[in-house]
């Protein structure tokens, strides 16, 4: 069967972006603020309060989670412990997408399973500001994500026909919203959190994701049509075509090769915050800046760069020299090696006695952040533009499950290490493992591009 046509929102001019973008962008920003909000106080939190032994032994199934990783890995410190938690928690939030597709795709149509996803969010924040439910909280987390991530970003794509030029600058534009709430959240739930308590910080993450599904109910009629609702009953489904299977195998690899990037891009907020704090000035004109604030830097970084990016493209494509996606992907993994270079560099000052500037850390973040701009928004503009129609939906979980699930599982196991190396010959690991990404992806850029 094949789907009734998705009609087009309302645009607002011949050139501009529909209005549909506005409304699932900000429910975007507003979901990322509820999670880089968590998430800027979660590796700060496990190992400062909930996992010392007077709090851990109340957290419901905590010693299982425990008992289970040693198991496996032997035993594992304070540190250990939580950088393993916390890759498991921000892998399995890009894990669930693949299924969460799915149900979009074949079940609830996308529109019903991101409220869903969003009310299990709202809930699962709550849970975080009781210590008990800790475990309980993220494993709800993990489903809310799940549920919203990939619906969410396949709707951008049906905002658009299938080959405007409009669709990769309109995922640009839904990583500004994205990132504003991402650059908001540290601020907000990290200080609340490091200042006045773990609970408020949590407890305005929720708050957060709450605004965030008001915007969208806002928005429905400005939404690309649920598919699901416009199929006629007893009309097979839509089937992949004659060389599908070759278009999905290609783009899989191409998420495979992004997972390096990511992995290093995820020790900003795993890793990251304990290096600064034990590494850093953090002094301002007499007052110490928060740790949680450098995670603020990432989403600034990203909006302040994007109308860099996009102009550089936009001046590469009048002179026909605008790299391809996988090329633009290529640069990305470069430039997350050169950010973890500046802290391999930072620790060396710091072990020879230096007094070290937080500028290091800010140019890595800004590194990192530009290293974003090259490799995801590319990214999701190629999978919507070339997955096949009856997996779209799915293939954008897919992106989520590698470039999140496989990189972010491997950054908490990679981040176990941190105690057992030296702090310069961690992020000197980590940026190499950029680098071979960069590579890898410039060889295979033409063998994928004739597929």
């Amino acid at each position: 069967m094949t789907a009734a046509p998705i009609p087009l929102a309302d645009s607002i001019g011949a050139e501009r972006h529909p209005r549909g973008l506005a409304y699932l962008a900000f429910t975007e920003a507003w979901e990322r603020f509820s999670f880089y909000g968590m998430q800027a106080l979660l590796v700060l939190y496990m190992v400062d309060h909930l996992l010392l032994p007077g709090t851990a032994r109340d957290v419901w199934g905590l010693e299982g989670l425990r008992a289970g990783l040693e198991s496996l890995f032997g035993p594992l410190s304070t540190q250990a412990f939580a950088s393993q938690i916390f890759g498991l928690y921000t892998g399995f939030v890009y894990f669930t997408p693949v299924f969460g597709g799915m149900l979009g795709d074949r079940v609830l149509g996308p529109r019903r399973t991101v409220v869903l996803g969003a009310l299990l969010l709202a809930l699962g924040h709550l849970l975080m500001a009781f210590e008990a439910s800790f475990v309980v909280a993220l494993m709800i987390l993990v489903l809310g994500v799940g549920c919203l991530k990939g619906n969410i970003s396949t709707q951008v794509g049906r905002l658009y026909p299938k080959d405007d030029p409009r669709r990769s600058h309109a995922f640009s534009l839904f990583n500004v919203a994205i990132n504003t709430g991402a650059f908001a959240a540290p601020l907000v739930c990290g200080t609340l959190g490091e200042v006045y308590g773990w609970a408020w910080g949590f407890g305005a993450a929720a708050v957060g994701m709450l605004v965030g599904l008001a915007i969208y109910l806002a928005g429905g009629r400005h939404m690309p049509a649920d598919t699901l609702r416009q199929r006629n009953p007893g009309v097979p489904r839509p089937r992949l075509q004659s060389g599908d299977h070759r278009v999905i195998g290609a783009l899989f690899v191409m998420l495979i090769l992004g997972t390096f990037f990511s992995i290093a891009y995820g020790q900003e907020f795993n890793v990251f915050p304990l290096w600064a704090r034990e590494t850093l000035s953090r002094d301002l004109f007499g007052w110490t800046m928060p740790v949680t604030w450098f995670a603020a830097l990432d989403g600034a970084f990203v909006v302040g760069l994007t109308p860099v990016v996009l102009r550089i493209w936009q001046g590469q494509a009048r002179r026909a020299a605008e790299p391809s996606d996988m090329g633009k992907m290529a640069i990305g993994a470069a430039l997350g090696a050169a950010g973890m270079a500046c802290l391999a560099a930072a620790s060396m000052l710091a072990g020879q006695g230096a007094h070290v500037s937080m500028l290091w850390g800010v140019a890595c973040f800004a590194l990192c952040a530009a290293g974003f701009l090259y490799q995801w928004p590319p990214t999701l503009a190629l999978i919507s533009n070339a997955a096949p129609g009856p997996v779209n939906a799915t293939m954008m979980g897919g992106a989520f499950f590698f470039s999140g699930f496989v990189s972010n599982y491997l950054a908490g196991w990679l981040g176990g290490f941190y105690g057992a190396m030296s702090p310069a010959g961690f992020w000197l690991m980590h940026g190499g493992i950029s680098l071979v990404g960069a590579l890898a992806t410039w060889v295979a850029i033409r063998p994928l591009n004739s597929i």
